[in-house]
């Protein structure tokens, strides 16, 4: 059960959570005692669950950061992802920089590591993926442009922070998409675009003319 604090003062009531770690007993906001109250207390309600036909897996392809790791299968968890792949130096949930961000995410969505992109083909030679890269470029067309099938096995494929995707892997894809960006920066952190790529197909683009 994950308890919160909440200020005693009417004019404030500020609310904040309850970490075991850490004992308050003034307000941060205003200096006025708090009290301890249960979530069940905060009438928060239930989310609905969503239901989709359509398969999707992820492939990180040596992606360095621990933490970008850990935050995106927190997102594929939510997403409904099927299962994720780590290919060469991507973390593995026994990382605890990973469980930090995926906060229990490591152990509730399904995953398996390979060394090379051709052991992944190997041993997943008996899906017919759709194999989607999320990458800039000329050859790249807007992700919200994609038409998405709901019969088809999505494979979302997200390259190294730097390189990029593996150029073995852009060759074998289906598609290469990328995010519109309207600022001077050209991309995004990889777990951001992660998941709105993920949410996208999980979410948005279901019911579109044609899916």
């Amino acid at each position: 059960m994950n308890n919160y604090y909440r200020c005693l003062k009417p004019t404030c009531q500020f609310r904040f959570p309850a970490i075991t770690t850490e004992a308050h007993n003034y307000c941060p906001k205003c200096g006025s005692p708090v009290q301890v109250i249960e979530s069940k207390d905060l009438d928060i309600p239930s989310q609905p669950i969503h239901k989709s036909s359509i398969v999707i897996e992820v492939l990180l392809d040596n992606i360095r950061s621990a933490y970008n790791v850990g935050a995106i299968m927190r997102t594929a968890d939510g997403a409904g992802v099927n299962r994720i792949h780590l290919l060469g130096i991507t973390p593995t949930p026994d990382n605890p920089k990973v469980q930090k961000t995926a906060l229990g995410a490591g152990t509730t969505i399904a995953w398996s590591q390979y060394w090379s992109y051709s052991e992944f083909l190997a041993q997943n030679q008996r899906y017919q993926y759709q194999v989607l890269g999320l990458e800039g470029g000329q050859q790249s067309s807007p992700l919200f442009d994609l038409p998405v099938n709901s019969d088809f096995h999505y494979l979302l494929v997200i390259g190294n922070e730097i390189q990029g995707i593996n150029p073995e892997i852009i060759s074998d894809a289906n598609s290469i998409v990328y995010l519109p960006m309207l600022g001077a920066k050209r991309s995004l952190n990889v777990s951001v675009a992660c998941s709105i790529a993920l949410y996208w197909l999980r979410f948005i683009s279901q019911g579109r003319d044609g899916r």
